[in-house]
C-alpha cells in the first residue's frame, strides 16, 4: 500500500509520493498542488474545504475558518453551524481532501501517511496531529520535522558533498530552524528550535492594524464582512511588497471608499518587532549545535513567508551568506517529506541515503531539592536533552526524599523551565521501595527515545533489582504493543552505559596502564585526562565520547611508542 506525504500548513497544505523518479507532488481536483487549509459551510451548510472554503473566507467570515493549525491541541472551539469543532477535527477536514485527491490521482485507496509537523511542536501538539489523521482515516506512521523534510529535499542532491547548513522555515503560522551536516553521505540534524506562534499571518495582522488606523475604526470593531475584507487586503498587499517599493489598495466595506497605502519602510517600521523574534531560535539553534554563525556553510529558506524581501535580507545580515531558495518554499517541505516516506518503506532509489533526527524537547522528570529552608518541590530534571540525536538511551540515579519511605511517584515531562509547571506533563510511574529506615534507598531512572516518538521509561531499584516501566507513545494506539517490544529490542544496545562499552573500557584501561607506568608530571596529565573522559562518558553524549575516545587513542598511541633509546 503506498505511503503518502503530507505537509499539513497553516496556509496551504499539500500531497506528495515517492516514485522511481523522486518526489512528486498530487494535484487536487483543480489541478494545483497547493489546497488551501480552510474549512467552511456553503449555502446548503455542507461542509468545504480548500478553495472553495478560502473564496468564502471574506464574504462568509463566520461560516469558514483558516489559521487553525496554530491551535492544535488546545481546547479552542471553532462553531460551524450547529456544530463545534476543534483544530484537529478542522484538520482532519483537509487531510480527508488531500487523501481524497491522492486515491483519485493514483486509482486505488490511500491509508498510510507520513505527516510533517512544525519542529517546535509538543508532544500535546503532535499528539493532535495524529488524531487528526486518525480522524482522516489514515494510520500515521510517523511525522517528520518540516525543516528536516526541507533538508532532505535540499540533501539529496548534494549528499556527497560534507558541509553544514541552516534550514529557516517560516511558513503562515509557524517559524523553525535547523542545523544540519552532511558527511560521507549520511545527513544529521544537529539542532533545532524555533517558535510555533510566528508566522507569515503576524506580518498581514502588523499590516491590518496599521490600516485600519488609516481607516480610523480598530479592526475589532469593524463587521465580520469588513474585516475579512481588511485582512484579504492586508495579504494582498504584503505579497505586492516582494516587487514593489509601495502599494495602494482601496477598502469599499463603507459608502465612501477608503485609499490605503504603505511603502517599504513603514511595513519594515511596523513589523520590528517581529523581525527581531526571528533572531533568537536561529542563535539558539546554531548555540546548540555546538556551532558558530561562521561555521555554516549554506542557508536554505522554506515556507512561503520567506519570500519577503525583508526577510531575506536580514537573514543575510545575520549569516553574512546568501540564502538558496531553488525549490519552491510552498513545496520543499512536502517534497522532502516524500523522501521521508520512500526511506521508511525502503525504497531502492533510497538504499545509500541516511538521515537522523533529533529530540525537538528535553524529557525529564520532577523532583524535589533540599534548600536552607526546607524540601522545595516541583524541579524539573532533564535526562534526555533538546537536540539529542535519536534514537536515544540515557540514566541517571535519584533517590527517595526521605529514609523509609516506600513509594515513589515519578511524573515525567517535556519542556525547556526549570519549574515543572510550564513544562508539558506527559505521564507518571509509582514506584515501590523497600523500606530502609537507615539510608536513603537509589534508584536508576532510564529514557530511551525511539524515532517514532516512543518514550519508554525504566525505573530500577538498585537493592533489589527490580524494575518498572512506562511507555509514553507519540502516537497512541498507532503501534501495536508487539511493534513496540521490537522496537525496544533493536534498541537494547543503547542501554548499556558508555562506560561499559568495550571500546570506552578498552581507552580507560589504556589509561590506567599509562599511569602505572609513568612517573612525574606526565603522571598527573594522565590522570586529568582519565577524569575528563570519564566526564564525557557521564554526559552521555555519543558525538564527544566518539571525539574524545580518537583524540585519547591517538595521544595514548605517542605515549606507549615512546622510545627511549
Amino acid at each position: 500500500m503506498t505511503l503518502v506525504a503530507i505537509d499539513l500548513g497553516t496556509t496551504n497544505s499539500l500531497i506528495s509520493v515517492f516514485t522511481e523518479n523522486g518526489s512528486k507532488l498530487i494535484p487536487n481536483a483543480l489541478g494545483s498542488v497547493l489546497t488551501p487549509s480552510v474549512v467552511g459551510l456553503n449555502n446548503a451548510n455542507e461542509i468545504i474545504v480548500g478553495e472553495e472554503a478560502k473564496n468564502r473566507l471574506v464574504t462568509h467570515p463566520k461560516k469558514t475558518f483558516a489559521r487553525f493549525k496554530r491551535y492544535m491541541g488546545t481546547n479552542r472551539d471553532f462553531r460551524l453551524g450547529r456544530k463545534t469543532y476543534r483544530a484537529e477535527e478542522l484538520s482532519a477536514l483537509v487531510l480527508r481532501s488531500l487523501k481524497e485527491d491522492a486515491e483519485r490521482h493514483l486509482g486505488h485507496d490511500i491509508s498510510r501517511a507520513i505527516i510533517s509537523v512544525p519542529a517546535y511542536f509538543n508532544d500535546v501538539q503532535r499528539k493532535a496531529t495524529y488524531a487528526a489523521g486518525k480522524m482522516a482515516g489514515l494510520h500515521v506512521e510517523r511525522l517528520i520535522n518540516e525543516p528536516t523534510a526541507a533538508a532532505l529535499a535540499y540533501g539529496l542532491n548534494t549528499k556527497e558533498d560534507e558541509n553544514t547548513f541552516i534550514v529557516i522555515d517560516l511558513g503562515g503560522g509557524t517559524f523553525d530552524v535547523s542545523i544540519l551536516e552532511i558527511f560521507e553521505g549520511i545527513m544529521e540534524v544537529r539542532s533545532s528550535a524555533g517558535d510555533a506562534f510566528l508566522g507569515g499571518e503576524d506580518f498581514t495582522d502588523a499590516i491590518v492594524k496599521e490600516f485600519s488606523e488609516q481607516i480610523g475604526t480598530p479592526f475589532e470593531k469593524l463587521d465580520g464582512k469588513s474585516q475579512g475584507l481588511l485582512r484579504d487586503l492586508a495579504d494582498k498587499a504584503k505579497i505586492e511588497l516582494s516587487e514593489k517599493d509601495e502599494v495602494g489598495v482601496n477598502f469599499n466595506a463603507g459608502k465612501n471608499p477608503v485609499k490605503l497605502s504603505l511603502d517599504k519602510a513603514k511595513f519594515e517600521s511596523i513589523t520590528e518587532l517581529l523581525i527581531k523574534k526571528l533572531r533568537m531560535p536561529i542563535q539558539r539553534a546554531i548555540s546548540d549545535a555546538g556551532l558558530r554563525a561562521e561555521n555554516i556553510d549554506r542557508v536554505v529558506m522554506v515556507g512561503g513567508a520567506t519570500r519577503m524581501p525583508l526577510i531575506r535580507q536580514h537573514v543575510t545580515r545575520l549569516l553574512k551568506l546568501f540564502p538558496e531558495h531553488k525549490l519552491d518554499p510552498d513545496q520543499v517541505v512536502a517534497l522532502g517529506a516524500a523522501v521521508q516516506a520512500g526511506l521508511v518503506d525502503r525504497h531502492e532509489a533510497l538504499e545509500d541515503v541516511v538521515m537522523t533526527d533529533v529530540c525537538p524537547f528535553t524529557l525529564g522528570t520532577e523532583v524535589t531539592v533540599e534548600t536552607r529552608s526546607g524540601f522545595d518541590t516541583g524541579h524539573f530534571q532533564p535526562i534526555i536533552e533538546r537536540n539529542t540525536v535519536i534514537p536515544v538511551s540515557r540514566v541517571v540515579t535519584n533517590s527517595n526524599l526521605t529514609k523509609g519511605q516506600t513509594q515513589v511517584n515519578l511524573h515525567i515531562y517535556q519542556g525547556e523551565s526549570p519549574r515543572v509547571k510550564d513544562n508539558v506533563l506527559l505521564g507518571s510511574l509509582n514506584v515501590n521501595l523497600p523500606r530502609n529506615m537507615k539510608e536513603h534507598e537509589p534508584f536508576d531512572i532510564r529514557f530511551t527515545y525511539d524515532v517514532s516518538g516512543v518514550l519508554e521509561v525504566l525505573v530500577t531499584v538498585q537493592s533489589t533489582q527490580k524494575t518498572n516501566r512506562l511507555i509514553l507513545e507519540g502516537n497512541p494506539g498507532s503501534l501495536s504493543q508487539d511493534e513496540i517490544e521490537k522496537r525496544f529490542k533493536q534498541l537494547e544496545k543503547l542501554k548499556v552505559h558508555p562506560k561499559d562499552k568495550m571500546e570506552n573500557a578498552t581507552i580507560i584501561a589504556r589509561l590506567e596502564r599509562a599511569y602505572e607506568n609513568q612517573l612525574g608530571d606526565i603522571r598527573k596529565i594522565i590522570s586529568h585526562r582519565l577524569t575528563e573522559f570519564q566526564g564525557v562518558l557521564e554526559a552521555q553524549k555519543d558525538t564527544d565520547i566518539e571525539l574524545a575516545r580518537k583524540e585519547l587513542s591517538e595521544w595514548l598511541d605517542q605515549i606507549e611508542n615512546m622510545d627511549i633509546f
